[in-house]
């Protein structure tokens, strides 16, 4: 057959796709029996609670920062080297204060894009930073 090779990739899409389910059905089944557990010995300390009275609370995004975080971190960066510096420099330096892995690809896109809206923040409603065009059409910040 001559689409062999589209087929053993879906194949293996599947697959794949089938056992996050899995992994995700098991996740599940632990924390709703956590969540029971907690139900219980609340029900030992107050028999009365209404459980459904209860709201869940939302989980925070992956690798989210505390307000003003990524902030502090871009200024004193670019305030200790007191020379221009590329936005993915400044993500480096942002990656390593806060011990997130470097090398992780998706996660360097991702804080890349924080770290560029924060430094736009700076520039345009701020006035504190400005920005230069370097080689290969990369920009380059400045405390202004």
């Amino acid at each position: 057959m001559k689409n062999d090779h589209v087929v053993s990739g879906l194949i293996a899409k599947r697959a794949e796709l089938a056992g996050k389910i899995e992994s995700l059905q098991a996740q599940v089944k632990q924390a709703v029996i956590e969540l029971d557990h907690i139900d219980a010995a609340l029900r030992i300390f107050d028999p009365n609670i209404d459980l459904e009275a209860i709201t869940p609370r939302r989980v925070p995004n992956a690798h989210h920062a505390f307000r003003g975080e990524v902030s502090r971190i871009v200024l004193e960066a670019l305030r200790k080297t007191r020379r221009p510096m590329s936005t993915h420099a400044l993500t480096d330096a942002v990656m390593n204060e806060r011990g997130l892995d470097i090398k992780d690809a998706k996660l360097h896109r991702l804080m890349q894009q924080r770290v560029g809206a924060c430094l736009n923040h700076w520039r345009r409603v701020r006035g504190v930073l400005k920005s230069s065009e370097g080689p290969g059409g990369m920009l380059f910040w400045e405390v202004a």
